[in-house]
This record gives structure tokens, sequence and C-alpha cells, in this order.
């Protein structure tokens, strides 16, 4: 059972035992301050969010847990704790440290060691007991707004006033980009700081899971009925993004027909497999990124009308929104292909 004590820190009460006062002061000192402000409200949007599961902090869960790993989740992202390993890690380590310097007990270590190691992985940390799951259940709330509508009206605007967001999401991406940078080791092609980066970097600088596979050496191939052919309409624009970020021309050009006809938004007209290919291989030696939206999509028989909002973006050149139509058709296998691609791209 957590002890009752609290303190009140800008107008909210937090838990007020010797460890969660240290554990406060610990990450204030370490982190930046939107990092900080982050981590308090991390834990107030968790707390809030235990109240509407039913959850008692003195029953169900141990508060003053939950909130030390809270607070302390993005130490990794400090000087301190900025080591060789992805920062979630490297947080949780140095996590571990303070608590065993402190005299905390073994298990409730480990308890915060998972709850911060794991606060980037969803469906995970919500099988490792109610303190690992709200811990990371309030961090997601604070920086992708799950669960915000289970909030009480007007809390979260309580919450931001006292904790400025500053742009948040975007600063924490940005601090994680740059100790990847700085430090590869800090994140592996699967891993969630590897997903960032990858975004960084130019094409294929960063293998993707097909790389690997692929350079494994065993001399695996893809079958015809593999993950990486469209099932549906919808899954061919998901793919084509995703081998036009990873730079992938054989993959972005076998969404394809071989009669195919891919137009650009200028009316550039490619038609054929090989004037297809080539116009794909110009998208990804400009470093294109495209980001799509589907609007609508009409079957009618073995025939698909799909539409999408593209958002467009190449080095040296200004973001581009447009809107495309394709027109695709299910092979005698399964797979849906691009029989006409157009309007995203100049």
């Amino acid at each position: 059972m957590t002890s009752r004590s609290t303190q009140t820190y800008a107008g909210f009460d937090l838990p007020g035992t010797d460890l969660a006062v240290a554990a406060l002061r610990y990450a204030e000192e370490l982190t930046e301050p939107y990092v900080f402000r982050h981590s308090v409200r991390g834990y107030l949007f968790g707390r809030a969010l235990a109240v509407r599961q039913g959850l008692d902090p003195d029953a169900d869960y141990n508060d003053e847990l939950v909130f030390v790993a809270s607070v302390l989740h993005d130490i990794g992202l400090s000087e301190e704790g900025n080591g060789d390993q992805r920062f979630e890690v490297d947080g949780a380590d140095l996590a571990a440290r303070f608590l065993r310097a402190y005299g905390v007990p073994e298990a409730d270590v480990a308890l915060v060691w998972d709850a911060i190691a794991l606060h980037t992985s969803d469906q995970i940390a919500a099988r490792k007991g109610p303190e690992v799951a709200l811990c990371q259940a309030g961090i997601a709330a604070d920086i992708l707004g799950q669960g915000r509508t289970e909030l009480p009206e007007g809390f979260a605007d309580r919450v931001h006033t006292a904790f400025p967001r500053e742009n948040l999401a975007y600063a924490l991406t940005g601090a994680i980009v740059a100790q990847a940078q700085d430090n590869p080791l800090k994140a592996g092609p699967l891993s969630f700081p590897g997903g960032l980066l990858r975004r960084h970097l130019p094409p294929r600088a960063m293998p993707d899971w097909y790389d690997l596979i692929a350079d494994a050496g065993w001399g695996d191939r893809p079958t015809p009925g593999d993950s990486d052919a469209a099932r549906s309409p919808q899954e061919l624009g998901e793919l084509f993004v995703r081998h036009l970020t990873a730079g992938d021309l054989d993959r972005l050009a076998a969404l394809y027909e071989p009669g195919a006809l891919l137009v650009s938004a200028s009316g550039t007209t490619a038609t054929g497999a090989e004037s297809v290919r080539e116009s794909l291989r110009q998208y990804v030696e400009d470093g294109v990124r495209i980001g799509l939206e589907p609007r609508r999509v009409h079957e009618t028989g073995d025939l698909a009308l799909l539409s999408s909002v593209a958002t467009v973006d190449a080095p040296g050149r200004p973001r581009m929104t447009t809107t495309t139509t394709e027109v695709a058709r299910r092979q005698p296998d399964g797979r849906w292909l691009y029989v006409v691609h157009g309007g995203a791209w100049e």
C-alpha cells in the first residue's frame, strides 16, 4: 500500500513520500524543463485515467511507484542518462541506480525499470501490471492524445496551464533524433528511436525489416502470398508510402501492372514497366516523401477507384498538398496492383 503523504506542486497534490519528493527533484535537475513538465503531466493524466477505470491507489496499484516511474521516464534524454542504448533503456538503468542508492527494494526497482523501458511499447506495457500500464497510458495521453476524451472535463486545460506543452511532441522527437544522430547505437533499425531517425536520413541509409531479412544470409525469398502484397486496394497506398520512404525501388515498381500509367501532378505520364520504374527511380533519388490520407474507395468487381489527399515533401522544395486518383486491379493471385496512379508529384 502506498503512503497517503502528499506534496502540493503547481496547484496539484502529488505523492509526498521521501522517495517521491527526491525523484521529482532529481528529474527536475536532470532534464530540460519541457521534458520535466511532460513527465509530471504524464503522471497526472495516468492518475486521472486510473480513476476513470475505477482503480484505487490504496488497493489496486502503488501510486508512489507510478509517480516515480512517470517523472523519471525520460531521464535517458538527459546528459547524465545518455549512454549507448536506446534512450528508454538508458533511462531505466539510470533510474534503477537512483532507486538502489535510495535503498528501494529490488522488486520495486524492477517494476520502475519495466515502466520506463517499456513506455514506448504499446500492448506490452499494458500486460506488465497496473503500475507499468498506468505509466505508459499517462505518457501516451500526453504525447499522442490517447485516452484524452476519458479525462475529466477541463482537467487537461488545468494541467497545461500549470505545465505548458511548448510543442512537446516535436521537441521530444527532436531530442531523441539528436541523440541517435550522435550515436547510432541508440537507434537500432527496429527500435522506436530507429524509426524516428530513419525519416531524417537519406533513403536506404538505415535498413528496414525487409533489408535485414534479405541480408540474413539464409537466402529466403518472398512468396506470392507474403505480407508485402496488397490484399486490398487501401493497402496499395500504405505499401507505396512504406517503400518510397525506404527508397526500395524494386518493391515500388512491383506495385504496378506491366502496362500501368503513372501521371505526375503537372500531367507528365509514364507508361509501361520500364518507364514507370524510371519515374519512380527519380522520386527515390530526389528523396521524395509522401503521406497519403485516403478519402474514398469504390470497388466494382476486380477494379477499384481510389482517391487520397497527398502531402509531398522533397528536399529544397516547398511542401505540396494535392489530391490523387488511382485505379487498381485485383490480380489472379489476389494481389491488388496499380493500373493508373497519378496526381501526387511533379
